[in-house]
């Protein structure tokens, strides 16, 4: 397996080839993100450490001609395998290029529909993060899954994948909503989802069957009297009338993925609110974007979230403040891991069949690469597999982990 590196600059080539060794490096070096790009460059850098590792041959996406012209230059170069590029559109325009020489590229996207054999996604992926927890409801008896999620690429990135995530344990389709924008809209929505209004006439049968039969008039007074007429007419006080207070019987599904985040997710906490879907019912599951903000979501408390461990990336982060001095972003991870892989598998002994020293069974061997985020590796379709943890919402807000990485990498296509 890959591991972390000293820290030191790893210096580029030039544009010559080296027997395949030169290591194409796709990234924004100018223009609205070029600061991100270069600490991406730079953590590329630190996983080239040593004289004997890959050159790394550097191309700026945001040049005239965009990804296309950067790919076609590493394409010409010679160089063995593409590093980046950093979107998924810079990712679709960069691999028409090396489409045609069927080189490798690791870009650094998590939109799977880039993904194909000889293009593989690094970002963490919204299919890799419902497989976890899917897996870890199942292991729970969660049997009945649904998903109220917002009509954009994530929400139906992450209903794809809880479709193929149920299938692959034998479970029944999950009822995916794909909801409105408005709060009264996901109110609604969340309402009819939920089958709120059986569930509310269910417990408006129960209370009554519940409600002690009326009193008869107390001894002394006559049946037939004005009295007990009145009597009569008067309401108890102990006839149970319905209420919305009364606790409604649970939805039709005992696991609901969520995907909203920002103000269109705390309509979704208002409408679950309405609708009476508790967490502490349902396994709430949403995406690990909620890692960012945890400490506000105390409403969604036992929710769940997939997610690296934070724990694996302090080596990493204590090598790249010493050197740049700078906490780096979640992005430089990519670009470290996939330098780090590339250097390995170049010291490693080359086997039959490889493409300018890069095969396609060396790339997805089963124990995959260890990496700044934990264990990672490559399937044959261009998905990538991670061994990633479960964190649950605290009552009063943050989260902790519930549920260590493995160790091991999840199997499947995604």
């Amino acid at each position: 397996m890959s591991t972390l590196a000293a820290c030191a600059g790893g210096g580029e080539g030039g544009k010559t080839p080296h027997a395949g060794r030169n290591v194409g490096v796709l990234l924004p070096l100018t223009g609205n993100n070029a600061r991100l790009g270069q600490e991406m460059l730079s953590a590329a850098r630190m996983a080239m450490n040593t004289p004997t590792a890959p050159k790394l041959d550097v191309h700026d996406t945001t040049a005239p001609g965009g990804a296309a012209a950067a790919a076609q230059a590493a394409v010409k170069a010679g160089d063995g395998i593409i590093l980046g590029p950093l979107t998924a559109g810079d990712a679709t325009q960069a691999a028409a290029m090396t489409a045609q020489v069927n080189l490798p590229m690791l870009a650094f996207t998590s939109d799977v529909s880039v993904a194909r054999p000889d293009v593989w996604i690094l970002g963490i992926a919204p299919e890799q993060q419902v497989r976890r927890m899917v897996g870890a409801a199942v292991r729970e008896n969660r049997q009945h899954f649904a998903a109220f999620l917002p009509n954009t690429a994530l929400g139906h990135a992450m209903g794809d994948a809880l479709k193929q995530s149920c299938s692959e344990h034998g479970l029944q389709s999950p009822q995916i909503m794909y909801h409105g924008a408005t709060a009264a809209e996901i109110t609604e929505q969340l309402k009819t989802l939920s089958a709120f209004e059986s569930r509310a006439a269910t417990a408006a049968a129960q209370a009554a069957a519940a409600a002690p039969a009326q009193s008869a008039p107390p001894e002394g007074v006559d049946p037939a009297s004005p009295e007990a007429a009145t009597m009569d007419a008067a309401p108890s006080a102990t006839t149970t009338q319905p209420s919305t207070d009364v606790p409604l019987p649970p939805p039709p599904f005992d696991a609901l993925l969520l995907a909203d985040t920002g103000l269109q997710l705390g309509h979704v906490i208002e409408g679950l609110r309405a609708a009476q879907v508790s967490s502490t019912q349902t396994r709430i599951m949403g995406p690990g974007l909620w890692g960012a903000f945890a400490g506000k979501l105390a409403s969604l408390q036992n929710a769940w979230y997939a997610a690296p461990d934070p724990a694996s990336r302090q080596h990493f982060v204590q090598l790249f403040m010493a050197q740049y001095h700078h906490m780096p972003t979640p992005l430089a991870d990519l670009s470290y891991d996939a330098a780090a892989l590339v250097k390995a598998l170049d010291q490693a002994p080359r086997t039959g069949g490889a493409k300018n020293g890069y095969s396609l069974q060396a790339l997805t061997r089963n124990e995959g690469f260890s990496g700044v985020d934990g264990v990672f590796g490559f399937t044959a379709n261009g998905r990538t597999r991670r061994d990633l943890a479960i964190f649950q919402i605290l009552p009063e807000g943050g989260s902790q982990m519930v549920q260590a990485p493995s160790g091991r990498l999840q199997n499947g296509t995604n």
